[in-house]
């Protein structure tokens, strides 16, 4: 794995990761905001094309990948199914898309998908912001860059590795990138 594909924090509560993908811009930006193509590698769930749009992602993480490996005890609860709620803050077609996520009890997050042409590639830059602390970006950039790697995978017509194991793994990594700066 290039170093270049780790998330890097940017500011004490975001995180930014930066990859090229095979173009067109178009093709990248339909799996963004098309249902059916997010659903390959983040969670489907139908967005109104619009500003202000609320909408729900339905992940089942381990069955994004052909290898269905569950996760270990600790993230078990998260095997099944799960949805989450979201709303449009930024649609810029096809160049920025932000939403928020998560929320709840504490004040929503917020993702930015950022794309450019790059020659016959494009650039995806993603910056999650608003996190609350070093565990949930810990947890957060081990996601993005599982989700990411898989992107990339689907766009390029390979085989993704399993999501658990490498989540997993990259969680032990990034424990390290973020926490060590501190020790």
């Amino acid at each position: 794995m290039d170093d270049a594909d780790y998330g890097r924090p940017i500011a004490e509560d975001s995180i930014r990761f930066e990859r090229l993908l095979p173009g067109p811009i178009e093709r990248v930006w339909a799996y963004l905001t098309e249902s059916d193509k997010r659903g390959l590698w983040l969670a489907p769930g139908a967005m109104e094309a619009r500003q202000g749009a609320s909408f729900a992602l339905r992940f089942h993480n381990t069955a994004l990948t052909p290898d269905r490996t569950p996760p270990t005890e600790r993230f078990r609860h998260y095997d099944g199914s799960f949805t989450t709620y979201h709303k449009v803050l930024r649609y810029e077609p096809p160049h920025v898309l932000t939403w928020t996520w998560g929320g709840g009890d504490e004040a929503p997050s917020e993702v930015t998908f950022e794309l450019s042409e790059a020659g016959d590639q494009v650039r995806l830059v993603v910056t999650h912001r608003r996190l609350a602390d070093d565990d949930t970006r810990i947890t957060v950039a081990s996601g993005w860059h599982t989700h990411l790697t898989i992107l990339e995978d689907v766009l390029q017509s390979y085989r993704p590795a399993p999501f658990w194991p490498t989540f997993e793994r990259l969680e032990e990594e990034y424990r390290c990138r973020i926490m060590s700066p501190r020790n």
